[in-house]
């Protein structure tokens, strides 16, 4: 049985879930794939690892990098994994693009070439979010691109940690 329990965060509420132990999911309440996150049954339950991450959500939405996290687990294909685990290198306050993602995985497998569109998939997958920070990969040339919890919400993240080579407008 998974739980849930739930977040007000200032860009809306979020939807955290856990096996019991770790967390399992973490998403934006409207965000799209936002039910793919838990089993079923699940029930709401306030869990220690929920209360670890919402203390760890409170100081990265008061603008600070969190020294901590929740113990976290995924489930999903050997390559989604592979990208979920890429995303928790990306630095707070940096960015990285889904060309560069697939860059050092096929170097990591000894492949001449990766999809970076195989990778924009994986990352719109990620069951975890602003913990696993997909919000952190752009498009080519700064630009905006691809966010489950919506492109405003990628946009505030980023503000957020106060990274500043983002180019707005058509996304």
């Amino acid at each position: 049985m998974d739980f849930v329990n739930y977040y007000e965060s200032p860009l809306g509420k979020i939807t955290l879930s856990s096996d019991g132990t770790k967390l399992t999911g973490l998403c934006f309440f409207d965000q799209y794939n936002y039910a793919g996150t838990m089993d079923s049954p699940h029930s709401e339950k306030e869990l220690p690892v929920f209360t670890l991450a919402k203390s760890w959500l409170a100081i990265y939405f008061a603008g600070r990098c969190p020294n901590f996290s929740p113990e976290i687990t995924f489930k999903g294909t050997a390559f989604q994994e592979r990208v979920w685990n890429e995303l928790q290198k990306i630095p707070y306050g940096q960015t990285t693009t889904y060309g560069e993602i697939a860059k050092r995985l096929a170097a990591e497998q000894g492949q001449r070439h990766m999809s970076a569109q195989a990778v924009g998939r994986a990352v719109g997958h990620n069951p975890i979010a602003i913990i696993i920070p997909c919000h952190r990969v752009i498009g080519s040339g700064g630009k905006l691109t691809g966010y489950s919890g919506g492109l405003e919400r990628k946009e505030k993240l980023l503000l957020l940690e106060r990274v500043d080579s983002l180019q707005t407008g058509t996304m």
